[in-house]
Parts: C-alpha cells; sequence; structure tokens
C-alpha cells in the first residue's frame, strides 16, 4: 500500500491452510496478526479503564460510529483529536461502520442473526420489537434508540462520521442481512452492498484530500453473502478489485459454516492485504477463523460475558454466581497471568456479583479480556513454531471437554 502511513506484511503461513502471521502498521501502532480486538462501542470497553485493557496485550480497540455518531457526536470526538486522543487510548483503533445497526435496529435481533434458518421473511423483526431501521438502495434510515429522533446513513455520511471519529481503520457502510433473508433478497442486498463501497470509497478518497491533516485512515470493505458460497466468492471478487486497504468478513454466519465461508473468502481476496473477522470471539471460533485465513478479530462476548459472572478457563467457560463459589478461596484460573487471578478469588468475586458489587464486573472483564487476547496470542506463537494445529487439537480438546467448575 505505497504512499500511505499504513501497511500490511505476511509472516509465517501455514502449510496446510489460509491462515498466516503478519503485521499491520497504522499512524497509532503496529498489530501483530493474528489478533484479538476487544470492542469500546461507545469509546470505552466496559467495566475496564483503557490502560488496562492495554495492559493486558490488547493491541488495539474497536468503537462503533452508529453509536458515537449519536452520543456525543462525531465533532465533538474530531475536536478532542480523534478515538485514541478522546478515550486516552494509547494505539490503532477500528470504527464499525454502522452497518451492523441495520440489521439490529432492523429486525431487533442484535446478535441473534441466524434465528430459523429453515423460514424465509424478508419482513422478520424480533418478537416484542419495532423497527427502527428502513433500508433502500440509497442508504438507511434510523430512529434513535436513545430519544426516537430520525437519522439518516448513506454511504457518504457514514465516511464523513468515521474520518470525524479518526479510527486508524474505518469498515465501509453495508447492508447486514440475517438468515432468514430470502435468496433473492441476498442477492439484492449484496448488490446494493457493492455499490454502496464504491461510493465510499470515491468519498473516503474525497475525505482524505480535503483533510490531508489528518493522520492516514485506511478503509476496509465488507464481505456479505451469508451462507451462499457464489455470493460469498462474488462479493470477495468484486471488493477484492477495489481500492481497499483491506476487508472484513461479515454477516450472518451458523457456527458450523464458519471455517467453510471464511475460507471461500479469504481465497478469493488479495493475499497482501489484511481481513477482519467481524463479531467473532468464542474460542473455536477464533481457531477456526485463524486457520481459515482471518488476521484480526473483534466481538463483545468476553466483556458482556464477564458482566454477567461468566468467566473462561482452559477447563470451559464456568459462572461465578453458582454456588460452588462461595467459598472457593482459589483463582478463577491458577495458570492465568491477569491482575485478577494473581490477587482475587472466585469467592470474592462471588461475593462481588451476589452483592451487585460493580467492582465484580472490572475483575471479571480484566480476566476475560486478557484470556482470549492470550489466546490468540498463542496461536500466533505456535503459528510461527509450525504447531498451530498439534495446539489446537490440544486446546480445543480440554476446553470442550467439560465445564470448570
Amino acid at each position: 500500500m505505497p504512499g500511505s502511513a499504513f501497511s500490511f506484511s505476511i509472516g509465517t503461513r501455514m502449510p496446510d491452510g489460509h491462515g498466516r502471521t503478519g503485521t499491520i502498521s497504522t499512524p497509532h501502532g503496529t498489530i501483530r496478526t493474528p489478533a484479538f480486538i476487544p470492542v469500546g462501542t461507545k469509546a470505552s470497553v466496559k467495566a475496564t479503564l483503557p490502560e488496562s485493557v492495554r495492559d493486558l496485550g490488547a493491541q488495539a480497540v474497536l468503537a462503533n460510529a452508529y453509536h458515537l455518531y449519536l452520543q456525543p457526536g462525531a465533532d465533538i470526538v474530531a475536536e478532542a483529536g480523534g478515538l485514541a486522543a478522546f478515550m486516552n487510548w494509547p494505539g490503532p483503533t477500528f470504527t464499525d461502520s454502522g452497518g451492523f445497526q441495520v440489521l439490529s435496529l432492523g429486525a431487533g435481533f442484535k446478535k441473534v442473526l441466524a434465528m430459523d434458518a429453515g423460514h424465509r421473511d424478508d419482513d422478520v423483526i424480533a418478537p416484542g420489537k419495532e423497527r427502527l431501521a428502513v433500508v433502500d438502495d440509497d442508504g438507511v434510515t434510523f430512529r434513535s434508540h436513545l430519544d426516537g429522533s430520525e437519522h439518516r446513513f448513506t454511504p457518504e455520511v457514514s465516511m464523513r462520521v468515521q474520518a470525524d471519529i479518526g479510527a486508524d481503520i474505518a469498515f465501509a457502510f453495508d447492508e447486514l442481512t440475517t438468515l432468514n433473508n430470502t435468496r433473492d433478497y441476498q442477492e439484492l442486498s449484496l448488490e446494493r452492498t457493492r455499490l454502496w463501497a464504491e461510493r465510499c470509497l470515491v468519498e473516503h478518497t474525497r475525505l482524505r484530500h480535503e483533510h490531508p491533516h489528518r493522520p492516514f485512515q485506511a478503509l476496509f470493505g465488507v464481505i456479505q453473502g451469508a451462507q451462499y458460497e457464489d455470493l460469498r466468492r462474488k462479493a470477495a471478487r468484486d471488493l477484492g478489485a477495489m481500492d481497499f486497504e483491506g476487508f472484513g468478513i461479515g454477516g450472518a454466519i451458523e457456527k458450523a459454516s464458519l471455517p467453510e465461508i471464511v475460507g471461500w473468502v479469504t481465497a478469493e481476496l488479495p493475499e497482501d492485504r489484511p481481513r477482519h473477522l467481524l463479531g467473532i470471539g468464542e474460542p473455536g471460533d477464533l481457531f477456526a477463523g485463524v486457520a481459515a485465513g482471518a488476521d484480526t478479530f473483534d466481538c463483545v462476548s468476553p466483556s458482556r460475558e464477564a458482566r454477567n459472572s461468566a468467566v473462561y478457563t482452559p477447563d470451559g467457560r464456568f459462572n461465578l454466581l453458582t454456588s460452588a463459589n462461595r467459598r472457593a478461596f482459589v483463582p478463577i484460573d491458577d495458570q492465568c497471568d491477569c491482575y485478577t487471578c494473581a490477587n482475587y478469588t472466585r469467592a470474592y468475586l462471588h461475593h462481588c456479583f451476589k452483592a451487585k458489587e460493580m467492582v465484580g464486573a472490572t475483575l471479571a472483564t480484566i480476566h476475560n479480556i486478557r484470556f482470549v487476547v492470550r489466546l490468540v496470542d498463542r496461536m500466533r506463537d505456535a503459528m510461527e513454531a509450525h504447531d498451530f494445529s498439534a495446539f489446537r487439537a490440544e486446546w480445543l480438546g480440554r476446553y470442550y471437554a467439560g465445564s470448570a467448575a
């Protein structure tokens, strides 16, 4: 990627797949890949300080353009000096375009993308929800979940909002469908996303010239296509031929199909550009994504699970609120090097959650983020040692063998 402050170099390649290690260079620092990127939707990784997230080994964070546009406003983030300065984050940043809100505010399903894949309905909406987003060929009309006010996002608006927020890596505005949508609608949506990608590139380039003083912002195209091999491959070829600095792999993906779908996409994308797998954070899915050629990942799961008292260990996930932990004066995981495991017991965390003390969520989040970040780091080390397959089999065999509590 000549003439920019953004680059990607490939390190070790896996001999039996698309997986590879690499380095992404941005104006705010480098990211060694594969890497897990914690989500700070509103410029905050919930229940933690940015300094803590950095100490846990996270190399970057991802915020959401739509949420920051609503509150506090992209102009305020710009006036603060951009996302990293605003939230006191010392490294690279990503922003999601708002494309996920096309689904979550439209169909109301939030993270439940698959639903009943056997039932096709292009007007599907979650029970008890009302439609807060309506899509047309030019863009999306949203009603704010905060106050009901109406807002309009087009590819151009998303690019302007993300340029103001100033993350190192932005994503093109896309339409996220569900697995309930018909094949005809998936085809229509894929073409709409392709045309939006072209418009995003034009506006993004215009903004670079208009604001030459701003740090270089890379733009990633987003590959959609649901579960259909021909649509996924077409999207990867179409966007891969465009002048994006990298690519996001998004959309509704059933977990069982994840390695196959990511493999279709990475087989078609240019090898010399990074690939980000959007919304993936469970250990088994991370192994599958790395093996299939994804370079970076983001997901709210580690912090969301932590706030609900669920924590990860090498022997599986368990809930701190169970009675077995009431007198468990041992760490969450005696192999973990995080601050929580070095200083606090399961019994104390059980008490904090029972007593609804906020520090419980903080301590559990510290552990979960460290656990997932460290896991992906260990995957990278195993790839560089040409030992990924053995590490994967041993680690997953233990993790899924049973419950830790």
